[in-house]
Parts: C-alpha cells; structure tokens; sequence
C-alpha cells in the first residue's frame, strides 16, 4: 500500500493530493487500516468524470518562445514539441484534454486519465524519475511537478543534458488556470487552453454562486490523508488550492495555518472544532466515517459528537486539471447535499 508520504506528495501538486492524491487522485494514499469505504454518508451525483473529447484543433504558436513556470525558471522552446514526457498526472490530463495528447512519450504511475494513459511507459515513480529512460525517448519537453512533487536531482540532471523542463505547481484555483495556459503555450495549443479555463472558471463561479445562496459558512475540514500508525494528520496548506475549494464550496476551510505544509496537530484540529467533517476517498485511501469516528482523541470535536462525517470521491477536487469544476460540485454537494447547482456544461 502506498506510505504516508507518497500520498502527501500527491496531493501538494494536487493535491491533487491532494491532491491527493493525490493519488491517482492526485497520486496516492496514507496507511490506513480500515476498510473501504462501503456506503458514504454524502455520496454526490455528479462525482462519475465525463470521457474525454477530443479538443479544438490546435493552432500554430509562435516558435521559438520562452516560457517562466511556476519555480520561475526560464526555459526555452525552439518549436512546438513533438515528443513530451509528462511527469504528474494532472499535466498529462490537461494535455490532453488540449488535444495534445498524442505527443506525450511517456508517463508517470499515477496518470491514469483519460483511459488512453494507461498504454503510455512509466518513467517515474512517487519518490524517482528514471533519467536514463526520459533520456532514450530524446523528448522535446518534460512536465514536473513543484514543491518537491518530483525529485529535484531529477529535474536538475534533465536541464544538465539540455532537455527542456518545466515544474508546475499550482498555489491556488487561479494557479490551474495558470498552468492549463502555460501548457497551451509550451504544447502551441492556447487557443484551446483559452477556451477550457473560460470554461472551468464559469462553471465554478457558478457553482460557487449556488453554494453562497446558504446563507451560512460551517466550520469544514478535510481530510487530505491520515496515519493510523502514527496518529499524523494531513488538512489543506493554507495557501492551496484545496483549501481555496472549500471556500469556494460555501464553506469555512479549516486548514494547517502554514502556507506549505499538509500536517496538522491533532490538538490544532480539536482547537479549530470543524462541524463537518469530510473524508476525501480514492482507490488509494479509503477510511469509512465510522473508522474515523473512532480515532482517539476525536470524539471532542462537534462534527464526530453530532456524526457528521461525510465522503466525497477525492480525484477530482485535489488533482489540479480540468476536472476540477467537477471536484467542486462533488464538495459542494457534500457540505450542502439539498443544494440546487446550475447544469454542468457539456463535455
């Protein structure tokens, strides 16, 4: 079973991972003992992700171009590549999503969406990236992730052998949007970037607007990932893009305080008092209400008191891509389950 860490990792690029994932969902899962989730207490509709559909056609960019990612290093790009290894699962979806798909050479363990994913080679792993074999597929451009998603020697050692990197690392919703842009421009697809962020950010505001109708702001944490070996606690960074879901699902996210980090102390948590509790599932962690009402020390919190734990399918809310506006009808639906949410758009 993945460890605690590797699930962590995976929600930080997003999480997306959440994250996490996170996990296949952003890429992976904490230890945990407890049986799958069986029956969730707030099972939302819309949680089953749309296929993937072809994009618009992609439009020739100007070449050469230089490109800032988000750690703000400069690389350069002579022409559109042609051969791309995508290293985290939420840039492989995004690509292709953009219609760029077919270029992509190779792949991490965790990308796993669309379908067409899974025939890809592996090049890396949580905590590796096998350099000799990005290498040997002579890519035009590598996809990493940030905040220590993919190992920093790794993508040091690329840039030495002069192959183009790229790390993203998306802080807040807005980030995504960000990054989707600056793959359209690194893939020579913006316009079709243009129009998916144009997309998702109305389909979101939309759905924010409804989950704002309610009038009120519980008290919201969720679980990004926890330890039953060593009672360790993972919530939203406060500056994350998962916390900023939560908010934008009407609720008042309870998050670590520290900018960065997805640890909690029980006590801050206790103190923070959340009133409902959610529990962020995928094929990887999947801890049932009932296990989590039973964690020691838990019980002083008003949301295990009134037994107000719920599940919500995690993939798509912490994995920071295009399926985003559906992680946040799953949130909103789990917080305010009565809640009436405008038509999704069509795929």
């Amino acid at each position: 079973m993945p460890t605690r860490s590797r699930r962590l990792a995976g929600v930080r690029l997003a999480l997306a991972v959440v994250l996490a994932a996170l996990l296949a969902a952003c890429s992976s899962g904490a230890t945990t003992t407890a049986p799958p989730a069986s029956q969730a207490l707030a099972s939302p509709s819309p949680s089953a992700a749309p296929s993937a559909t072809a994009a618009p056609a992609p439009t020739p960019a100007a070449f050469p171009l230089t490109l800032s990612d988000d750690e703000g290093t400069k690389t350069e790009l002579a022409a559109a590549p042609q051969k791309i290894v995508s290293i985290t699962p939420a840039s492989t979806e995004i690509l292709f999503k953009l219609g760029a798909g077919d270029r992509i050479v190779a792949s991490d363990e965790s990308s796993d969406y669309p379908d067409q994913v899974t025939a890809l080679p592996h090049v890396a792993t949580f905590d590796k990236v096998d350099v000799e074999k990005v290498v040997a597929l002579q890519p035009d451009l590598v996809i990493a992730g940030g905040l220590g998603f993919t190992p920093a020697d790794a993508i040091t050692k690329l840039r030495s052998l002069k192959i183009p990197v790229v790390v993203l690392y998306a802080s807040s919703v807005d980030g995504v949007y960000q990054d989707i842009k600056l793959l359209g421009s690194a893939s020579g697809t913006g316009p079709a970037a243009d129009a998916l962020v144009d997309s998702m950010r109305t389909d979101m505001q939309a759905v924010s607007a409804a989950a704002g109708t309610t009038g009120t702001k519980p008290r919201v944490y969720y679980e990004v990932g926890y330890d039953d070996a060593t009672g360790a606690i993972y919530a939203p960074a406060a500056d994350s893009f998962v916390a900023e879901m939560v908010t934008l699902a009407g609720a008042d996210a309870i998050t670590t305080g520290d900018p960065s980090s997805y640890q909690i102390p029980l006590e801050k948590l206790i103190q923070a008092d959340p009133q409902i509790i959610l529990i962020g599932t995928n094929p990887f962690y999947s801890p049932t209400p009932a296990s989590l009402m039973q964690r020691s020390g838990w019980s002083a919190m008003t949301a295990v008191k009134d037994k107000d734990v719920r599940s919500v399918r995690d993939i798509e809310i912490t994995r920071p891509g295009p399926r985003l506006p559906i992680g946040l009808r799953n949130l909103v639906l789990a917080i305010w389950p009565d809640v009436s949410l405008p038509p999704a758009p069509s795929p």
